[in-house]
C-alpha cells in the first residue's frame, strides 16, 4: 500500500502563514467554542429555549440541580430530542476531522477524504445491504458491521485501482464511489415501500431521529481512534516527507499505512452507521486548520478535532432551520460548502 507521488498541494495549503500561538491557548478557545455551540443548537429551533432553560434541564438531569420551573415540554425538546442530536453532531465532526488529517498524512494526497474516494459510499452501501436483507432483530450489531464491511472493502478496491498516483487514487475513488452509490440506489428503488424510508436515511446523511442509544458506539469507536492516532502522531509526521525519509527514521511507512488506513475505516464505519454518508467535513476542516496552525499533527490532530465538532454542530443547525419547518439533508449543505473547496484543491494540486 506504498504511495509513490508527493503532493505538491499538501505542502502548498501550508504556505499561508499559520497563527504560531500554544497549543493550549487553541484548544482554550475551540473547547469554549463548542460549549458555547451546543448549548445555542441545543436552544434554537421551531421552538425557542432560553439558554438559561437549557443549563438547568441538563443540571437537572444530570443529578446537580433541582429542576425548579422546567416544564415538561421544554425537557423533552431540550433532553430527549435537540441534545443527542448535537451531541452525536460534534461526535460525527470530530472523527471526519480526524479521518481526513489522518488520510491526507498516510496517502499524501491533499484530496484524500473518506467521501472523495469512496470509503463513505462503500460504508453506506454495507449498512443499507443490511438493513434491507432483514436484520432489524440485531440492527445494533449488523449496521455497523455492514458499514464497516463496506467501507473496508470499497477502500481496498480504491487502492487497487489507484496506489500508482495521486490523480488515479482520486479517480478510482469517484468511480468506485459512484458504483456503490448506484448499488444502493438500486437496492432503495427495489425495495418494499415500509422499508424505503429508514434506507433513505444512509444515503442523505443527517442526524435527524437521533436517540441516547445511537451515542455509545460512535463515541467509543471515535475516542478510542483518536487516541490511537495521536499516539502515532511521529510516525504521521514522518509519512508525509515520505517512504524513504521515514525509512530512514525507522517508520515502516506500508505497516502503519495499513494500520492506520483501518482506523479510519473504522471511525468512517461507525459513523455511517448512525449517520449516513456525510461528505466533505474530512476534507474542509483539516486543511483550515492546517492553514492555521501549520502540519504538525501534534498541534494539527487535537485542534481539528475540536473543530471539525464545532463545524458540524453548526451545519446540522442550519439543516434544521435554514428551511424551517423542512429539514436540508446535511449532506447537501457540506456538499455546497465543500465541492467549491475540492475544486479549489484540485486546482492547486494540478494547475
Amino acid at each position: 500500500m506504498t504511495t509513490r507521488t508527493a503532493a505538491p498541494a499538501l505542502a502548498a495549503s501550508t504556505r499561508v502563514g499559520a497563527l504560531r500561538l500554544p497549543l493550549t491557548i487553541w484548544l482554550g478557545i475551540l473547547a469554549v467554542l463548542l460549549v458555547a455551540s451546543i448549548a445555542a443548537a441545543v436552544s434554537l429551533g421551531p421552538v425557542a429555549i432560553s439558554l438559561d432553560v437549557v443549563w438547568r434541564v441538563i443540571g437537572h438531569e444530570l443529578g446537580v440541580g433541582d429542576g425548579t420551573g422546567i416544564i415538561g415540554p421544554d425537557r423533552a425538546i431540550v433532553w430527549g430530542i435537540r441534545l443527542p442530536r448535537v451531541l452525536l453532531g460534534a461526535i460525527t465532526g470530530t472523527g471526519l476531522a480526524l479521518v481526513g488529517a489522518v488520510l491526507q498524512a498516510v496517502l499524501r494526497n491533499p484530496l484524500a477524504d473518506p467521501y472523495i474516494i469512496g470509503v463513505t459510499s462503500g460504508a453506506s452501501l454495507g449498512a443499507v445491504s443490511v438493513m434491507l436483507i432483514g436484520l432489524a432483530p440485531v440492527a445494533a450489531v449488523s449496521v455497523p458491521t455492514g458499514a464497516f464491511a463496506g467501507a473496508v472493502a470499497a477502500f481496498a478496491a480504491v487502492l487497487a485501482l489507484g496506489r500508482t498516483s495521486t490523480v488515479r487514487l482520486i479517480l478510482a475513488g469517484v468511480a468506485v464511489a459512484a458504483l456503490c452509490e448506484a448499488v444502493t440506489q438500486y437496492l432503495v428503488l427495489t425495495t418494499p415501500d415500509r422499508d424505503v424510508r429508514s434506507a433513505l436515511h444512509w444515503t442523505l446523511g443527517g442526524l435527524a431521529g437521533t436517540e441516547w442509544a445511537h451515542l455509545p458506539v460512535a463515541t467509543v469507536v471515535t475516542g478510542a481512534a483518536g487516541a490511537w492516532f495521536v499516539t502515532n502522531i511521529t510516525r504521521l509526521n514522518a509519512l508525509t516527507l515520505g517512504d524513504d525519509t521515514a525509512a530512514s527514521l525507522g517508520v515502516d511507512g506500508d505497516q502503519v499505512r495499513r494500520r492506520l488506513v483501518v482506523g479510519c475505516a473504522l471511525v468512517t464505519a461507525s459513523l455511517v452507521s448512525v449517520t449516513g454518508g456525510i461528505g466533505f467535513v474530512a476534507l474542509i476542516v483539516p486543511h483550515t486548520m492546517r492553514l492555521l496552525v501549520g502540519p504538525d499533527h501534534r498541534r494539527l490532530l487535537p485542534v481539528a478535532a475540536l473543530a471539525g465538532a464545532v463545524f458540524l454542530v453548526w451545519v446540522d443547525l442550519a439543516a434544521r432551520t435554514v428551511n424551517d419547518p423542512d429539514e436540508v439533508p446535511i449532506s447537501v449543505i457540506t456538499a455546497l460548502l465543500g465541492a467549491p473547496f475540492f475544486l479549489y484543491l484540485l486546482r492547486r494540486a494540478h494547475p
